[in-house]
């Protein structure tokens, strides 16, 4: 089977469960096992927050903030799930994908939201430019003798 989505919604909080929820609507044909689905779910939320939060950070007029979710499914079950935003970017994806790395210290943040993506994900590619945005590329292989 092949399929794509792409939706764009407001880079706001709450609609981090939308993502979540349509990536995972969106593979369920594959059928794929509860470890699997928490997996997907789990690293959307992360590449969303990471879009929210940091992408538009200093933003004063968010209004125009949006985040891209891209979902795509091939027939040997691999899933590519894209998050984009057309925000700040990132200075340095080498070192922000580093354990523990946050550009926002103040915060209660942890700095392992790349960790807990590229550990959940069979691969991920992060594209990014300052001032124009990033694009979180991940990939999922499903195991798909369940789906026979």
């Amino acid at each position: 089977m092949n399929n794509r989505m792409k939706t764009v919604f407001s880079a706001l909080a709450e609609n981090e469960a939308f993502a979540r929820s349509a990536a995972a609507a969106f593979v369920m044909p594959l059928d794929p096992t509860v470890e699997e689905l928490t997996e997907i779910k789990t690293a959307v939320s992360e590449a969303v927050s990471n879009s929210v939060i940091h992408g538009y950070s200093g933003w004063e007029d968010r209004s125009q903030a949006m985040v891209e979710l891209e979902c795509e499914i091939n027939g040997n079950g691999r899933v590519t799930i894209i998050v984009s935003d057309h925000g700040r970017g990132i200075a340095n994806v080498e070192k922000a994908m580093q354990p523990l790395f946050s550009t926002v210290e103040s915060e209660e943040r942890s700095g392992m939201g790349f960790t807990v993506m590229e550990s959940f994900m069979d691969k991920l590619q992060v594209k990014s430019e300052e001032g124009k945005g990033t694009a979180v590329t991940m990939t999922k292989y499903l195991d798909l003798v369940s789906a026979l």
